[in-house]
């Protein structure tokens, strides 16, 4: 049964140093029909500063992304991106592995390609790929050389050569992302939506009004609004509302925050123009949305 985690602030996890290198920025690891986790660790909603990817050859794990459940198929890859909210549910053995890795990662100039890509870039929300036989061979067997090749830390080229695994890996699952999920190709014509969507990510807190990110971008915000809505279908001001939302919910959901204390903490400096301006977008009070998620998965 799911239950509220009473702390106001949610935690947000670093990835911890890989066991064979050290690395902070990328580590990948095997689950072998164990269960790892501490009690503790359960219903206690959190965020990953980190890309985390798994491959579940065998399990069935509950467990959530934001808002919406998931439980872990066999034969199933799901990935989520930094700072999404997570939280266990249950967990029961599992079979696969898991890949992790940073921003911090993808900034590497020989990696410049990898955060094109749509599985980064996840334009669509997804947070699971259905995986067909060939799939999973070839899923199985590049992930196996990628965990080898990181257990050889003193091999010749082991750098050029786990990074040569890795793009195949994430030009694969960016394939089968855009066979299941958007159905084009979006890497190259949505430039500026994507340097737009990415400022939004960073100060969604402080600033709601477009002109402030043309300004960021040192474009005219007419010209912001025209590009984004012909590259999205949406107006440039509904992304900010988006992610607002996003955020709110998220807070409503996994924590006792007050209504105040979230308008305030999200720069709203009127809480009772927070409330209008969530009730305008979902036809709910905060209070009222938290009221009735709550009840519906409790």
């Amino acid at each position: 049964m799911y239950q509220i985690d009473t702390e106001i602030a949610i935690p947000n996890y670093a990835l911890a140093p890989d066991m064979i290198t050290g690395s902070k920025t990328f580590t990948i690891n095997k689950a072998n029909c164990s269960v790892n986790y501490r009690l503790e660790d359960f219903l206690v909603p959190h965020r990953k500063d980190y890309y985390f990817w798994a491959f579940v050859k065998d399990g069935s794990t509950r467990h959530w992304i934001d808002m919406t459940p998931y439980k872990l198929k066999p034969n199933s890859f799901y990935f989520t991106i930094p700072h999404q909210v997570h939280l266990k549910e249950e967990a029961k053995p599992l079979t696969g592995m898991m890949l992790c890795f940073t921003d911090d990662f993808l900034a590497l100039e020989e990696n410049s390609l990898l955060r094109q890509l749509p599985i980064i870039q996840n334009p669509d929300n997804g947070h699971e790929l259905t995986l067909n036989n060939a799939d999973v061979v070839f899923i199985e067997d590049m992930m196996e050389r990628i965990y080898q090749e990181n257990q050889t830390t003193n091999s010749n080229w082991r750098q050029s050569m786990l990074m040569s695994y890795m793009r195949i890996l994430f030009i694969y699952l960016s394939r089968l992302y855009t066979e299941q999920f958007s159905q084009k190709d979006t890497v190259h014509d949505r430039v500026l939506l994507k340097r737009y969507l990415s400022k939004i990510e960073e100060s969604y807190t402080e600033h709601h009004e477009v002109s402030a990110y043309a300004d960021m971008l040192n474009i005219s915000a007419g010209h912001l609004s025209e590009v984004v809505k012909e590259q999205s279908g949406k107006p440039a001001i509904t992304h900010i509302h988006e992610r607002l939302m996003l955020e709110t919910k998220r807070l409503l959901f996994h924590t006792d925050q007050s209504i105040k204390e979230i308008a305030f903490g999200l720069g709203f400096e009127d809480a009772s123009y927070f409330n209008r301006f969530f009730k305008r977008l979902s036809d709910q009070t905060p209070a009222g949305y938290r009221k009735h998620i709550r009840e519906m998965y409790h």
